[in-house]
C-alpha cells in the first residue's frame, strides 16, 4: 500500500472518530432523545450521576455543633472515669441526641480566678491568695489564666490578664488588697464570664478547650448594674463553667417574713451559678480548707468527658433548649451521676440585639 492511501485511511478514521464524540457531546449537553447506534457498534458506559455545581465552588454544610463538658461523679461526689460512650444518653428538650464527638482526655483550659476584694474577706484574703497559687501551679503548659479583682462596680480590674506565665500570675495574686466600697459581684462575674468565653473564640467549632471561672466571694451583692436575670440570661449563652467558693457563714442569717436571709440569698445564688453552667461550689467553714478546694477544683476541671452533638431541632430561632444527660449505673449498681450545664441558647439567623444599652461598668 502506498504512502498517499495509508494517509487517506488514517484521516477517514480520525474524521470518523472527532464525528462520533461530538454527537454524544450533543445528545449529553441537550437532554434529547438518543440518536440510532450503527449495528454492531457498543453501548457507551453508563457514568454515576453528579450535582451539577460551578466550577470551583464550595459546598458548605451549615450546623450547629453542641458542645458538653460533662462530670461524672458518685453519690459522695467522687469523680469517675472509664464511662464508655454508648453509656451516655442525651437528651434536649426531652428529644435523644445522637453522639457525634466523644472523647475523656485532658485540654487546655482557660479559666479565670475572680476574687472579692471588699471588706468582708479582709481576714480570708491571704489565704485565698495561697489558694490561686496552688492552681497556677497545677496549669499544665497549654492552659492560660487571668486574675480579676472587684470591689464595687467602678473598681472591677483585670490584674493579669490572659498568660501561661505562672510567674506573672503569682505576682498579680500577690498585689491582690482590700479596699472599701459596695460589692458588685453580678458585674464581676458577667464581665469576667464574657472575656472568659469570647477569649480565644475564632479557634471555632472544633475548639475543645475548657472554660471557666473560680469565683471567691461571700456572695452578698450591693452595688451591680446587671440583675441576676440578665446574668443568667447571659451564661446560659457561653459555655464557661463556674467554681465557687464560698465564704457566707459571717453574713446574717436572720431573714424576713418572706424573704431569705442574707446568707441564705447569697448560698443559693452562688449555689446556682454552679449548677447551671456545670460547675461546683464549696462553702468552707474556715480557711485552713483552701488548699484542699484548690486541688479539688484544678482535678474537676481536668477529669472530664467531651461530647458532641448535633441538635435534631436545627431550627436557629434563639430559643433556650434544656439538656438532660444521663449515664448507666456501672458494675455492682454503682450509681454514676452526671453534671453539665442546664441547657443552651440555640443560635439564631441574624445577630441578637445587644441586651443592655447603658454602658458597662469599667473593667
Amino acid at each position: 500500500m502506498s504512502r498517499t492511501s495509508l494517509a487517506s485511511i488514517i484521516a477517514v478514521i480520525g474524521a470518523a472518530f472527532i464525528l462520533f464524540n461530538y454527537s454524544t457531546s450533543v445528545d449529553g449537553q441537550t437532554g434529547g432523545a438518543e440518536r440510532p447506534r450503527a449495528a454492531g457498534q457498543p453501548s457507551p458506559t453508563p457514568t454515576p450521576p453528579k450535582i451539577k455545581k460551578e466550577e470551583d465552588e464550595v459546598i458548605k454544610v451549615d450546623t450547629e455543633l453542641v458542645n458538653l463538658n460533662i462530670r461524672v461523679v458518685d453519690r459522695n461526689g467522687r469523680p469517675i472515669t472509664g464511662v464508655k460512650q454508648g453509656e451516655f444518653k442525651i437528651f434536649e428538650d426531652n428529644v435523644p441526641q445522637q453522639i457525634e464527638f466523644f472523647s475523656f482526655s485532658e485540654v487546655p483550659t482557660n479559666y479565670g480566678i475572680v476574687i472579692d476584694n471588699s471588706g468582708s474577706l479582709r481576714s480570708q484574703l491571704e489565704k485565698v491568695i495561697e489558694a490561686g497559687k496552688i492552681l497556677v501551679a497545677t496549669n499544665k503548659p497549654a492552659d492560660e489564666s487571668l486574675i480579676i479583682r472587684f470591689v464595687s462596680r467602678d473598681k472591677i480590674t483585670i490584674e493579669q490578664n490572659f498568660t501561661s506565665n505562672k510567674t506573672d500570675l503569682n505576682d498579680a495574686l500577690d498585689n491582690l488588697f482590700i479596699e472599701g466600697g459596695q460589692t458588685a459581684i453580678i458585674d464581676a462575674v458577667y464581665l469576667a464570664a464574657e472575656k472568659v468565653s469570647e477569649y480565644e473564640k475564632d479557634r471555632g467549632k472544633d475548639d475543645r478547650k475548657r472554660r471557666a471561672l473560680i469565683l471567691v466571694s461571700d456572695g452578698e451583692d450591693r452595688d451591680s448594674y446587671y440583675t441576676e436575670a440578665q446574668l443568667f440570661e447571659m451564661l446560659r449563652e457561653t459555655d464557661v463553667q463556674i467554681f465557687v467558693i464560698g465564704f457566707v457563714n459571717d453574713l446574717s442569717k436572720e431573714g424576713g417574713f418572706i424573704t431569705k436571709s442574707p446568707q441564705g440569698k447569697a448560698k443559693s445564688f452562688l449555689q446556682r451559678l454552679a449548677t447551671e453552667t456545670g460547675g461546683k461550689s464549696y462553702f468552707p467553714n474556715n480557711t485552713g480548707e483552701l488548699a484542699g478546694i484548690a486541688k479539688e477544683i484544678s482535678s474537676e476541671l481536668r477529669l472530664q468527658y467531651s461530647i458532641g452533638y448535633i441538635p435534631t431541632n436545627d431550627r436557629k430561632d434563639g430559643t433556650y433548649r434544656n439538656i438532660k444527660v444521663m449515664v448507666d449505673d456501672g458494675p455492682g449498681n454503682l450509681k454514676r451521676i452526671p453534671i453539665t450545664k442546664a441547657g443552651r441558647v440555640a443560635e439564631t439567623e441574624a445577630p441578637a440585639p445587644a441586651k443592655v444599652s447603658a454602658t458597662k461598668p469599667s473593667n
